[in-house]
């Protein structure tokens, strides 16, 4: 693991974790804002509260025997993945210099939200599902637990899980143990983690984690209300892999890796790659998805040209999305959802 923070525990995965379809659980990157917590999951209670007609509260028990279990693969992926790439535009400071491994994918098991939220009856008002976890952080003022929101629609969408095991195990406490929220598809500040409270509620979420997820506008000013785009879906992106930054190797023919990933229910339709700006494009070849929640690997081989090189890949989505090709026409004041094409600089000798 490439560990940015200690405490609280930041890290993320290293590219050869990275190549393989499951990232394992030693492996999978961590993003926090808080002290991790270690709950009892025989004392754990989640609630389930307000615009619904019968309010529950349940324990694990609860849980697995009330619900039909369920496992979804799903990546997912920090909104700042790829911040390092931001940074080198222009400086974003207190910010965690995230390189494209703040990404992982797993095997979650649990229970569907919907299910829980059918027996919970939620009332047609409620158009949006709030998640509070137990992680309080002292980056707020007053200090505050972690939480966000998601509308009704994907909430109750079957892919949503109430996971306690991952990868065939059970829960990490660092991963959110006994129960997190995973939302496949969304920025990862949606799959609340420790997770405490569910509330139906005709508003997003109030909590501060909800809109410090937005993109700032390069003129606008941090803490002004409304001055964000508040993040949710994923934007199609893509990282390479192999070879590494600032390897040194033979030119000559020379195989090109990575992964790419769409996010929401999309799925990548076309990866391509070049060496250096004005050579052209060579379509990679693309694995299938695991499902409509999984990055797809992709890889080709170009032939180097001796000297410095730039490697430059750029992805599609089913919708015919596009990367933008520079990181300087995605830049915003906090660094999320860097989605411009991969570039990784190699020195190419004779």
């Amino acid at each position: 693991m490439l560990v940015h923070q200690d405490e609280p525990y930041n890290a993320e995965t290293p590219p050869d974790a990275l190549a393989a379809q499951i990232t394992s659980l030693d492996s999978f990157y961590g993003r926090n804002h808080a002290p991790i917590p270690h709950i009892d999951s025989a004392s754990w209670r989640l609630r389930v509260e307000g615009l619904v007609d019968r309010p529950l509260e349940l324990s694990m028990d609860d849980l697995r025997r009330r619900f039909p279990e369920r496992t979804v693969v799903a990546t997912l992926q920090c909104a700042g993945n790829r911040r390092a790439d931001l940074i080198e535009v222009r400086d974003i400071p207190h910010q965690v210099p995230w390189g494209p491994g703040a990404t992982s994918t797993a095997r979650w098991s649990g229970v569907s939200l919907a299910d829980v939220l059918d027996e919970a009856g939620v009332r047609p008002e409620a158009a949006h599902i709030a998640f509070t976890g137990a992680d309080v952080s002292q980056q707020t003022d007053p200090p505050q637990p972690f939480g966000g929101s998601v509308p009704v629609a994907k909430a109750t969408s079957s892919e949503v899980l109430l996971a306690w095991a991952m990868n065939g195990q059970q829960l990490p406490a660092v991963h959110g143990a006994p129960v997190r929220v995973v939302v496949p598809g969304w920025i990862g500040a949606r799959s609340v983690k420790w997770l405490q409270r569910i509330s139906a509620q005709a508003e997003p979420s109030d909590n501060h984690f909800q809109t410090e997820y937005s993109v700032l506008l390069p003129e606008a000013e941090p803490g002004t209300p409304g001055d964000g785009i508040t993040l949710g879906p994923i934007s199609i992106h893509c990282a390479i892999l192999r070879p590494a930054r600032n390897a040194h190797l033979a030119c000559g023919p020379t195989k090109i890796s990575g992964f790419a990933f769409a996010g929401e229910d999309r799925t990548v339709a076309r990866v391509e790659v070049r060496a250096d700006h004005g050579s052209p494009w060579t379509r990679a070849d693309l694995d299938p998805p695991a499902n409509p929640w999984t990055w797809q690997h992709w890889h080709a081989t170009l032939t180097l040209p001796a000297g410095e090189v730039e490697l430059i890949a750029r992805a599609w989505d089913s919708t015919a999305a596009v990367q933008p090709e520079s990181p300087a026409t995605v830049w915003n004041l906090r660094g999320y959802a860097n989605n411009a094409a991969a570039h990784l600089h190699v020195t190419c000798r004779p």
